[in-house]
Parts: structure tokens; C-alpha cells; sequence
């Protein structure tokens, strides 16, 4: 026997053991070791047989993030990898563990238990994954990253195991879904869980659960287990209907981690990850603003390069820095364009490359404060250390030549081109002339957005979170000389609600390049302006 100590949020959570669950947690309230392993063991147990899933945005998160945290959960509670369970790969025969009521095709990315229960790894980067799956539950990490709609047209629609053998368990056809708090559109779906939650049900529960503890300790006699079996029968169809949702900060989970911990991400995290990750704070979107006709479905996207992974699959004892190796929308031969935006505080510098029709910005970096220009270059080319041509087109205006508030004594540009050639990197300068009118470039952009005019860009998800906030939190400001993007926050000081990468820079600079690759083509062969990349 061995205690676990659980957190207030986790006792509730874990006591209620609603059907439909999802916890919206800040960093290290013990999402992976109080209700992922704890759900995985319960359903593992009172489903034998059953076929779950674990369902994540991408291969790359399931197998760098999820797994491994969720692991060491398991090992917590006393269970033992290639004893009570392996991953991917058959039971061997020596183990004696029992056969799944469907057994898989294979089990390449599958987590198969000793009484023959099996949870499949189900990454939505990869096409089809939920396709002839028959589930009895899911189970989804980092929920705020998973693609709503997909979750809806394939996986949802597979959770629908028979019940002939798990009819009777609350927890069959169950969701468990656990993240910190959404920024993105994308994640907005689970706040509406709140929403969707009986408090009267979770309160009956909990009630009912008192009450079941307190019929425990009544002496032995046919009445107690009568009436044990009533209440636990209540409570089970109460579970089959229930949904709960719940919010806490990571200090509800401070007795763990300590408040030195707390203090330490305080300081050394950006305020919008401090406000999100930690305290779980709601963080309101503008609904109209520069980029009305930017659309996180339309214009993101995932690629991802599962190869590197797979040859370390399920080695979690090191992490690599993979660097671009991980990344499938970047072409390694050919040019990476990219523009800047300099600020005395923050500075951008957003990176694409031309696919047909189509700008992809594949992604982008920022540096703050004692960070600068140099910092900000050496961090691109540490990250892109295995493009083979290491060419890089810089797009610039106006306001890259004569100025040094972010440098030391150049300007821009120069400090720019300077720390490219130290990293072994060749350079072509584009200048696009001086910063488009916004009441043109407001036009210019949204012509872009729709697909009307010029070329589509669209951003990497996972390589722009920052920018793609910046972009769409931009304000409009409506002038005698038409439409403005509001940049009157960008000289104030940072807060925890306004931090520097949440304002217009980042937007800036990713309008510099799409200006730069829509306006001014730059060849591969190096010939000078023409044919676009």
C-alpha cells in the first residue's frame, strides 16, 4: 500500500468521477499524475477488455509531452512498465496478459494492460488515425491544442463501443479532457463545458458520496449492504450523465510545489504564459479588428516531421533539441524569407517561404528587452542549423536604414546582415521602400486574407503562437485618412495583462513580409528581382 497525496481540485474531481470531465488547470496542479493516470487506472479497471484513446494535436506532442508525463504517473501509483503494461509493440507471451474484446491491427501506438485493456494513441496530424476505431472513452492532454472540428467529424463519432460489456459503468463513452487555460479561438470550446455542467447533478453526487462513506462505517448487517448497493447504483447512474468542469490556479496545488517555485515562474515567465499557464486566467479577444478576415481555421495550419521521433519512439529518458528537423512545411533548399520589426523593448522577426499560392510562415521569434538584434539572429540560426543553402532574403522598409535604438551604433539593418554572415548564412536585401499607408495596407492584407488578390498567407500554428495573437488582437482606429492599426499601446510599460509580444509588432513585421513576397519576388537562381520563390 502507498499514499498519494491529492490537491483539493483533484479529491473534488476524482470524487465526483463525472462521465464527462475537463479541467482547466494551471501549470503543475498534477494534471498528468492526479487525472490522467488516476482516469487511466479507473477505466483500465472497470472496463477490462475496453478499447480507450488518448488523443492529442499532433505525434510530436503525444510522444514528447503526454506520454512521458503520464508515465511517471503510472509509476507512481506502483505500475510498471513491461510488467503491468507495454507500449508499442504486442504482449509477449511470457507476460500473460489477456486479449482486448477488439484487438487493434497492430500495436505500434498502442498502450496494451495486463487484463488484455488497450488505450490507442490517436494524433490528429496524422490522417485517419481515428478511422475503424470502435472506442469505449477518450482521454485528451493539452485539450486547448486539439482541433475542435476534427474531434467532431473523426474521433467523437468512433466513441461508441457497445454495451453489451460496459453498459452498466458510468465512465463508457466518457470524455476526459484536461489543459491550461485557452488563449486561442481554438481552444474556446472547452470553456463551453461550463456551461454544460448540472451543478444540482455534481451536488447530488457529492451528497450521495457522504453518504456512502458514512454507510461504511455502520456495523456489518443486511440493511448496510442493501443500502450500499442503492446508493452506489444511484451514484453510477448520476456518472453516466454527469459533466464537470472545473477551473484552479497552480496554487491550489502550492503544498507540492512550494511557493518558491511560484515566485520563480512569476519572474520568469512572459505575463500572458504566467496569466494562463498558472493563475488560469480568462483572457478576452477583440472580435473586429486590422485583420477582420484572419481565421485560425483557415489561415493555420500543423506540419509536423514524425520521422526524428520515431527512432527514439517511447525513449523518454532525454529530450532533444531537433531544431527545424521536426518541422515539414520547411522546403531546406530553398531561400527562407524573412522581416523584422525593431522596438526598443521587443523585436520580431517573422520567417516564410512561397508554396504556389501560398505564403507559408513557417515561423517566427521574438527577444525582450537585454535581448536584441544579434540575440534574436543567433536564435534563427540556431534553430534552421540544418538548411542546406543557408540563404536568407530580408524584406525591409525604410525603418530598418538610420536607426540604432534597438543596437548599438548601426542601424538595423546592417546589425541584422552583419550577425547573418558570423552565422555562415548568405543574405539578399529587398527593400520594399517606406511602410504602405494602413488605410492601404489594411486593404492590401485583408485582399490577402480572403484569397481575392495576391497570395494566401497562412502560419504554422505550433512555430507562431505569439504572432498569431499579435495579429489577431490588433485594434483598428478609424481616422480622416480611413482605416489605422492602433498602435498606441506599443510604448507603454509591459503588464501582466499587456505583455510586449501580444501588441502590434508582431503583426508589423508579418506584414512586411507578406508586402515583401506578394510585391517584391525575389528568384531562387539569385538573378535579381523576378520570378517568385
Amino acid at each position: 500500500m502507498k499514499k498519494i497525496y491529492l490537491n483539493k481540485a483533484q479529491q473534488e474531481a476524482l470524487l465526483v468521477g463525472a462521465n464527462t470531465e475537463v479541467d482547466i488547470w494551471g501549470r503543475r496542479t498534477g494534471k498528468s499524475h492526479g487525472v490522467i493516470s488516476q482516469r487511466v487506472i479507473r477505466n483500465t479497471q472497470m472496463m477490462k477488455g475496453s478499447m480507450g484513446a488518448f488523443v492529442a494535436s499532433t505525434f510530436k506532442q503525444a510522444h514528447t509531452r503526454t506520454l512521458p508525463a503520464m508515465l511517471l504517473g503510472l509509476a507512481d501509483m506502483g505500475y510498471i512498465r513491461d510488467v503491468h503494461y507495454v507500449i508499442g509493440r504486442k504482449p509477449p507471451k511470457k507476460l500473460g496478459f489477456d486479449k482486448p474484446i477488439v484487438e487493434p491491427n497492430n500495436y505500434d501506438d498502442v498502450i496494451a494492460w495486463y487484463n488484455g485493456s488497450i488505450q490507442v494513441i490517436i494524433s490528429q496530424d496524422v490522417k485517419l488515425s481515428s478511422n475503424s476505431m470502435t472506442l469505449d472513452y477518450i482521454i485528451g492532454d493539452e485539450a486547448k491544442g486539439l482541433n475542435f472540428d476534427k474531434l467532431k467529424e473523426e474521433t467523437f463519432p468512433a466513441n461508441g463501443g457497445t454495451k453489451r460489456y460496459f453498459g452498466d459503468c458510468p465512465w463508457h463513452h466518457g470524455y476526459v479532457f484536461v489543459s491550461d487555460m485557452p488563449v486561442t479561438k481554438s481552444g474556446k470550446w472547452l470553456l463551453n463545458y461550463r456551461e454544460k455542467m448540472d451543478p444540482e447533478v455534481i451536488d447530488s453526487i457529492k451528497e450521495l458520496m457522504a453518504e456512502w462513506h458514512r454507510l461504511r462505517t455502520l456495523p456489518d448487517s443486511e440493511y448496510k449492504a442493501r443500502t450500499i448497493r442503492e446508493t452506489e447504483k444511484l451514484i453510477a447512474q448520476l456518472r453516466s450523465i454527469a459533466v464537470y468542469y472545473s477551473e484552479c490556479s497552480t496554487f491550489e496545488n502550492v503544498d507540492v510545489v512550494g511557493l518558491s517555485y511560484l515566485r520563480q515562474q512569476k519572474r520568469d515567465l512572459p505575463p500572458l504564459v504566467f496569466q494562463t499557464s498558472i493563475m488560469s486566467k480568462r483572457i478576452e479577444r477583440l472580435k473586429d479588428g486590422f485583420y477582420p478576415n484572419f481565421t485560425e481555421r483557415i489561415h493555420t495550419y500543423i506540419a509536423n516531421n514524425n520521422k526524428p521521433l520515431i527512432d527514439s519512439l517511447y525513449d523518454f529518458s532525454k529530450e532533444q533539441d531537433y531544431g527545424c528537423m521536426l518541422d515539414a512545411d520547411v522546403d531546406l533548399k530553398a531561400p527562407i524569407a524573412g522581416a523584422f520589426d525593431y522596438n526598443a523593448n521587443i523585436n520580431w522577426l517573422v520567417c516564410g517561404q512561397r508554396d504556389g499560392l501560398k505564403i507559408k510562415v513557417i515561423k517566427s521569434f521574438y527577444v525582450k528587452y537585454t535581448r536584441k538584434l544579434r540575440e534574436l539572429i543567433d536564435d534563427f540560426c540556431h534553430y534552421y542549423r540544418y538548411h542546406q543553402t543557408k540563404e536568407f532574403i530580408y524584406y525591409y522598409d525604410s525603418t530598418a536604414l538610420g536607426s540604432n535604438y534597438a543596437v548599438s551604433k548601426d542601424d538595423f539593418a546592417a546589425v541584422i546582415c552583419d550577425q547573418l554572415y558570423k552565422n555562415g548564412w548568405r543574405v539578399t536585401r529587398v527593400h520594399v521602400g517606406n511602410p504602405m499607408k494602413h488605410h492601404e495596407k489594411y486593404s492590401f492584407l485583408n485582399d490577402c486574407l480572403t484569397g481575392a488578390k495576391h497570395l494566401l498567407p497562412v502560419l504554422n500554428k505550433e512555430n507562431n503562437e505569439a504572432l498569431i495573437l499579435s495579429i489577431s488582437l490588433a485594434e483598428i482606429a478609424i481616422t480622416s485618412q480611413g482605416f489605422r492599426k492602433y498602435k498606441g499601446g506599443e510604448k507603454l510599460a509591459e503588464s501582466e495583462d499587456d505583455p510586449l509580444e501580444l501588441r502590434t509588432d508582431g503583426s508589423d513585421a508579418f506584414d512586411t513580409l507578406v508586402i515583401g513576397i506578394c510585391l517584391f519576388p525575389y528568384s531562387t537562381a539569385g538573378l535579381g528581382l523576378g520570378s517568385a520563390f
